[in-house]
């Protein structure tokens, strides 16, 4: 009986892990078909016997984005609305440009984890644990070297050094998304509440139109 019953644990656990993994691929590859309408949780496939080396290419990542912006960043993103072969591949990439003091201001990727290695300059990076530790892991990167940003909890990167800087990001979706924080909270359309913002921040009013003014 014993033993049953290990048995039956030992099969909850298996499909527990394998109902959470994404399905292993059934075919080389699923170029992206942006013509197609049909709604579906990733895109639609096109023809692989209409596939060609463009739908696997990109170029351009050699060249640096314009960072004269408020927060002084600029993200190149190459994913699947830039290469169609990334479809159901589960991977894509960016180039990240820096200006002295610049910053990737805090936000979130819903559907990846990110892997940051930076190209030149110095980068303080860091990400936020859920609540409610909230905690801070932060550190000074150089050229060289390489951080991770789990799935889901907001993280930065600033430029700490006098010129620019340049890091390259890999991440683990096609798709992951990004949600700025500061963009999401005092940028929503339509506004979210004054009232509510003002809470949840504990500061007057005017103090929240203030901020919803600049997004």
């Amino acid at each position: 009986m014993a033993s049953k019953f290990l048995l039956l644990a030992l099969l909850a656990i298996t499909s527990s892990i394998a109902l959470a993994s994404d399905p292993s691929s059934l075919q080389d590859f699923c170029v992206a078909d942006a013509k197609n309408s049909v709604l579906v949780n990733g895109l639609v496939c096109k023809d692989p016997k209409l596939a060609e080396a463009n739908d696997f290419f990109f170029s351009g990542l050699h060249l640096a984005g314009n960072t004269s912006n408020a927060v002084g960043s600029h993200v190149t993103p190459v994913n699947v609305a830039q290469i169609a072969g990334l479809n159901t591949l589960g991977i894509s990439i960016a180039r990240i440009d820096y200006a002295p003091w610049g910053i990737n201001p805090p936000h979130t990727h819903p559907r990846a984890s990110e892997i940051l290695t930076v190209l030149e300059g110095s980068l303080k990076v860091g990400f936020v644990t859920s609540n409610p530790e909230n905690r801070l892991i932060t550190k000074v990167l150089e050229k060289g070297d390489v951080f991770v940003f789990p799935v889901g909890l907001v993280h930065f990167q600033q430029n700490v050094g006098y010129g620019n800087a340049v890091a390259i990001a890999a991440l683990s979706s096609q798709n992951p998304g990004v949600i700025t924080i500061a963009n999401a909270v005092f940028g929503s359309k339509p506004d979210i509440s004054a009232d509510i913002l003002a809470k949840a921040f504990q500061v007057e009013k005017n103090t929240i139109y203030n901020f919803q003014s600049k997004f």
